[in-house]
C-alpha cells in the first residue's frame, strides 16, 4: 500500500539526518522503481512534510531543520525491553529484522543508540545439538492459528508414544524456562501440549471459539498451578553419597532439600516429585551412591528396578559391584 511506502520513506529520511537521500537509494530501500520513489517524496512534501530536494551534483532530498516525526510513542526505557526481547531473534527471522529497522529508523537520535545496543546485548542460537528435527516450522503454524483463530488439528506424541491426532482451539503460545507450550482448548477443556512433541499440525477449516474474557496469563497461571500440584505430590527421604550434589540437583532441580550430615559424610535429604516411583525411577542411575529410607514404594521401585537390570544385563557368576565407599572428609553432597 502506498500509505506503508510514504512512512517508510519518511522513516528512511529520518534515519539518514543530515544528509541527503537520492531517488535512486529510496528506490533500492523500498525495492521500487526510481520514478515511484521520487513520486513518493513529492507526495511527502505535498502533504506538508518539510521535504525538500536540491538539483545538481551532490544533490538530494532531506528533511529540512531536522525535522522529525516520533511514530513510536515508547519511552527509553520500554524501548529498551523491547529491543532485549526480540533483538537477539531479529537476525533469524527476517519480517522481525524488518520491522525492528522501521522502528529504529522511527525512533529520536538520542532513543536510537540506546536500542541499537540493546539489540546487540545477547543472541539466540537456535540449532538443536540433539540432532531433533527443529519445531520452529510447527510453532509458526501454532502461532498463525493463534492469531487467525483457526481451528487445528495436532498429532501430539505423548514420551515414548506414537502421535495421535488431536482437534484443540488454539489460544495462545507460552515459554518456560526455555520450552514452549501451546495452551488450547479441548473436548476435555485447557490443556497444555509442549511444542517439541507437536508432530503434525493442519487446520480444519472452522474458526476457533476463544472463551469469553479469555486471559492468557491467567488460564496459563492457574494451568501450572495445577501442574506443579501434581509435580509435588509425593515426598522421598534418603541419604546421599558425598559428591553426590550436583547430579542430584541436576536431576530434581529445587524440589530436594538437604539435611543433617550423617556419619560417614553421607548427606540426609527429602525430595519432592509426582510419586514415590517416579523419584526412584530418577535416582536409579545413581546406584550405590544414594540410599532411598521412605516411602516402602520407592524402596520397592528401586528393588524392581534393580531386579529389571539384573535379569537383563546380568551373567551368571558375575560378582555384584561393591557399594559405594564413603568419603574420609565429611563433605556435604555437592
Amino acid at each position: 500500500m502506498r500509505a506503508d511506502r510514504l512512512v517508510a520513506a519518511l522513516l528512511f529520511l529520518q534515519s539518514r539526518a543530515r544528509q541527503r537521500v537520492t531517488a535512486a537509494e529510496l528506490a533500492a530501500e523500498l525495492g521500487v522503481s526510481e520514478r515511484t520513489a521520487r513520486r513518493d517524496l513529492e507526495a511527502l512534501a505535498a502533504s506538508g512534510i518539510p521535504v525538500y530536494s536540491q538539483a545538481g551534483q551532490g544533490g538530494g532530498w532531506s528533511l529540512v531543520g531536522g525535522a522529525r516525526t516520533d511514530l513510536t510513542g515508547l519511552t527509553a526505557p520500554e524501548i529498551r525491553e523491547l529491543f532485549l526481547l526480540t533483538g537477539p531473534d531479529a537476525g533469524a527471522n527476517p519480517q522481525t529484522r524488518t520491522a525492528l529497522r522501521k522502528l529504529v529508523r522511527a525512533l529520536p537520535a538520542p532513543l536510537r543508540a540506546g536500542a541499537e545496543a540493546a539489540a546487540r546485548a545477547g543472541t539466540v542460537d537456535g540449532a538443536d545439538w540433539t540432532g531433533a528435527e527443529t519445531e520452529e516450522a510447527l510453532l509458526a503454524a501454532l502461532q498463525r492459528a493463534v492469531v487467525d483463530e483457526r481451528e487445528v488439528r495436532i498429532g501430539y506424541a505423548r514420551p515414548g508414544g506414537e502421535p495421535r491426532e488431536r482437534t484443540v482451539q488454539p489460544l495462545g503460545i507460552v515459554a518456560k524456562s526455555g520450552v514452549r507450550y501451546l495452551l488450547a482448548d479441548t473436548a476435555d477443556g485447557l490443556r497444555t501440549f509442549r511444542v517439541g512433541r507437536v508432530a503434525s499440525v493442519a487446520e480444519t477449516g472452522a474458526a476457533a471459539v476463544r472463551p469469553e474474557g479469555f486471559d492468557l496469563a491467567t488460564a496459563w497461571r492457574a494451568l501450572a498451578a495445577r501442574m506443579e500440584d501434581r509435580m509435588v505430590a509425593a515426598t522421598v527421604r534418603g541419604r546421599a553419597a558425598p559428591g553426590t550434589g550436583a547430579v542430584l540437583e541436576g536431576l530434581l532441580g529445587g524440589r530436594i532439600r538437604y539435611g543433617e550430615r550423617t556419619p560417614g559424610g553421607w548427606t540426609a535429604f527429602e525430595a519432592d516429585g509426582p510419586s514415590p516411583e517416579v523419584v526412584a525411577a530418577r535416582l536409579a542411575g545413581l546406584g550405590a551412591r544414594v540410599e532411598l529410607l521412605e516411602p516402602p514404594a520407592a524402596r520397592a521401585a528401586l528393588a524392581r528396578i534393580g531386579a529389571e537390570l539384573t535379569a537383563l544385563y546380568g551373567a551368571p557368576g558375575t560378582p555384584a559391584a561393591p557399594p559405594c565407599a564413603p568419603a574420609r572428609a565429611a563433605t556435604p553432597p555437592g
